[in-house]
């Protein structure tokens, strides 16, 4: 027989366990019960025995207890018996006090679904092991929703933001090899046109994971230094820069971070390139990194078009540009100051905007000096 079979016949027969708490508690107290009794009558017949002269000795005590050897009395039998009745009775309520708080737990587990992630056990009781567990499946229910929703923005953001470049690039190939009179040159310029949507895609994919990865929470907790994350983030940007005229000014002092790199560095770096896109020719970036109040600061600041104070809280959502000139300017997708909010709040960290009045945006990013242990949002 196979033992697979034999192990589960042996789970699914096993008594609940509210009959086997009964069981024990109704057996512990039996056991004492009886133990006492049988100590009892073994003290009194000693001491009968020790004094055989005295008068009024009940003969049917001797040999120990309510038996003896000529009879046995049934009223303490009775006795007996209802006492065990009653410690049962008692064990099951005892049992199902403390396994009510499981009862509840058991029950609101399977209510929750993927479409109800957001319901929680909610436990009211004592601080004990149950209230402990129950806190446990909670954060774990608060993990798990933070998951399912970072992979619904996921693909709703990806099939919604891809279908316009994989429609264009589609277009494109067919109108190429539609024309029998198309020249080699001009295959050329539709596949190089056809690359770089490709190459748009791509960094929209990797905007798209890097905002799902921030959203679902820190896996990587580690101490860092925030001036060099910032440092290689700028030394990367420096060719850029060049290219559109830009200046960049840096005074980076040491702050130490907690958290995940790659994460910080993402976050520095889609502020920099924020600050690249949507700047004036021969405009200026200002970075700075410092220690202060038991917080880590990052600050970077730029020229470039106006920004309206009632539009900065548009910014940090999804595919928004704000302005029309920024709109025209711009070559990103309207994702690179959702990460930033997105990895900020997997820090803990607090991100302020501030526009310029001369035209520019002020940001300033506030580390906490301990990361948070549930950082999703």
């Amino acid at each position: 027989m196979n033992l697979r079979k034999v192990v589960t016949r042996d789970r699914l027969r096993r008594p609940p366990l509210r009959v086997q708490l009964t069981v024990l508690y109704a057996g512990l107290f039996v056991f004492l019960v009886a133990a006492v009794l049988g100590v009892s009558g073994l003290l009194v017949g000693r001491s009968v025995r020790a004094a055989p002269g005295k008068r009024g000795a009940p003969s049917s005590a001797v040999g120990g207890g309510f038996f003896s050897v000529h009879h046995f009395d049934v009223g303490p039998a009775i006795v007996g018996l209802l006492a065990v009745l009653v410690a049962l009775w008692l064990a099951w309520l005892i049992a199902g006090w403390f396994l009510r708080p499981l009862r509840e737990m058991n029950a609101t587990a399977h209510e929750i679904s993927a479409t109800n992630l957001h319901q929680r056990l909610g436990l009211d009781g004592p601080d004990d092991e149950l209230s402990e567990l129950g806190r446990t499946l909670d954060d774990l229910f608060g993990r798990l929703e933070a998951s399912f929703e970072s992979q619904r923005h996921f693909v709703a953001n990806a099939s919604h933001e891809l279908r316009t470049p994989l429609a264009g690039q589609r277009t494109l190939l067919q109108v190429a090899l539609a024309d029998p009179d198309a020249t080699s040159t001009e295959l050329r310029a539709a596949c190089e046109e056809a690359l770089a949507l490709g190459d748009q895609q791509e960094q929209l994919i990797d905007s798209l994971l890097t905002l799902a990865t921030s959203e679902r929470g820190l896996e990587e907790r580690e101490a860092s230094n925030l001036a060099s994350l910032t440092e290689h983030v700028l030394i990367s940007r420096t060719e850029e820069a060049e290219r559109r005229g830009l200046h960049i000014e840096s005074n980076l002092a040491e702050a130490q971070v907690v958290g995940d790199p790659r994460l910080i560095a993402s976050l520095v770096a889609n502020l920099v390139d924020n600050a690249l896109r949507h700047n004036a020719p021969g405009g200026t970036i200002e970075v700075v990194t410092r220690s202060a109040g038991g917080r880590a600061n990052l600050f970077v600041s730029n020229t470039g078009p106006v920004v309206p104070p009632e539009d900065i809280g548009r910014l940090f959502q999804l595919f928004q540009q704000v302005g029309a000139e920024r709109v025209r300017n711009a070559t990103g997708h309207g994702l690179g100051l959702a990460i930033v909010q997105a990895i900020a709040k997997a820090h803990g960290a607090k991100v302020t905007a501030r526009p310029r009045p001369e035209g520019g945006l002020d940001v300033d990013v506030a580390f906490p000096l301990n990361v948070p242990t549930q950082g999703a949002p």
